[in-house]
């Protein structure tokens, strides 16, 4: 696999109230990732970003919702979430304070 698909892998993190919990408490972090992405593509992309070893990788797919625009109904797009958990001790660090 080369290292563009694998930059290209992992859109953004997603950052809320409920993840930073989980962040605390399990050491899982969420990331919203391409639809087409696997299980392995997902922790080799971490693992290599972010210098971390990953423990596991939960995916969660997420469908759009139903909107309305005006009088003419839409959805919005479908996404893909991964929960990450990493190895104890192990942290990443997404506003680049330390």
């Amino acid at each position: 696999m080369s290292d563009d698909r694998l930059f290209q892998i992992i859109r953004a993190p997603h950052v809320s109230e409920k993840t930073t919990r989980v962040a605390d408490k399990h050491q899982q972090f969420v990331f919203e990732v391409l639809p087409s992405a696997t299980k392995p593509e997902i922790k080799r992309a971490v693992e290599k970003m972010f210098n971390v070893d990953v423990l596991s990788v939960q995916v969660l797919n997420m469908k759009g919702k139903v909107k309305r625009f005006g009088s003419t109904p839409g959805r919005r797009k479908a996404r893909k979430k991964a929960y990450v958990r990493l190895k104890p001790g192990q942290d990443i660090d997404f506003a680049g304070t330390q």
